[in-house]
């Protein structure tokens, strides 16, 4: 909730118990009357009776449901940041604890957005809230229809990023897209990521799906040492965005 807070996300009313004390609560409060959100002190049983999974740490919310954005804006954002595009694609990851997880990387890489499927796929639910740690707040989530054709769209799309700073100027005739399997043909550390970059991430248990593969400009492999075949989704996805993330850096 603090994180909410902090981020701006519009809360329409908050419930604190009556004779709570704890530091993070106090944080929380004065946070609110900073923003002048409307919070009032209540009985314990108002707040566990209205709690919708019984559990809680003597505060509740009545928030707006965290919105996604479109595709458009995205490609702003990366403008906006001067950068080259850093997106991560989903395509089908149903396990809240992955999808948070994942979301927590991208904030921590630098990712500029998230691109997820409307239809069996998780979608930004209270469960994927607390498994990214805060980080839902600050990364911007696209839902589309259909993945593979919003990668042949994003494949296409013009990059045109001045740096003030440095007065430079990044032309290109789209976005590099870069699909995780563990049959992929080149190893992830040897992909250059610096340039506008997507990368996808399959399912849990089935992977990138064929067509979805079949839209991606390269697919890398994890290589492993162990008798497990392959990471879980969230893990993979972790070692890439740091992996770009660390060429990125170095390219400042």
């Amino acid at each position: 909730m603090l994180e909410a807070l902090k981020a701006g996300r519009p809360i329409n009313k908050i419930l604190v118990e009556n004779n709570v004390r704890h530091s993070v609560i106090a944080e929380i409060v004065n946070q609110a009357k900073q923003q002048g959100v409307l919070f009032e002190f209540v009985n314990p049983e108002i707040i566990a009776k209205v709690s919708p999974i019984g559990l809680n740490q003597g505060v509740i919310a009545y928030v707006a449901a965290k919105e996604y954005v479109s595709i458009e804006d995205l490609y702003r954002i990366s403008e906006e940041k001067a950068e080259p595009p850093f997106y991560v694609i989903l395509d089908g990851i149903e396990d809240p604890q992955n999808f948070g997880a994942i979301l927590r990387t991208a904030e921590a890489t630098g990712v500029h957005g998230v691109i997820i499927r409307e239809r069996r796929e998780v979608g930004l639910t209270a469960a994927v809230a607390r498994a990214s740690a805060g980080a839902i707040e600050y990364v911007p989530v696209a839902r589309v229809t259909n993945i593979a054709q919003t990668i042949e769209e994003i494949k296409g799309q013009k990059s045109d990023i001045k740096n003030a700073g440095q007065n430079l100027k990044i032309a290109n005739s789209g976005i590099w897209v870069t699909g995780i399997d563990m049959s992929g043909d080149t190893d992830y550390q040897k992909v250059d990521y610096r340039s506008p970059t997507a990368i996808v991430v399959g399912g849990e248990g089935q992977g990138l799906s064929p067509l979805v593969r079949k839209r991606c400009d390269r697919v890398v492999r994890i290589p492993m040492k162990g008798k497990i075949s392959s990471l879980n989704a969230s893990v993979a996805a972790a070692l890439v965005m740091y992996e770009a993330f660390r060429q990125r850096q170095n390219n400042q």
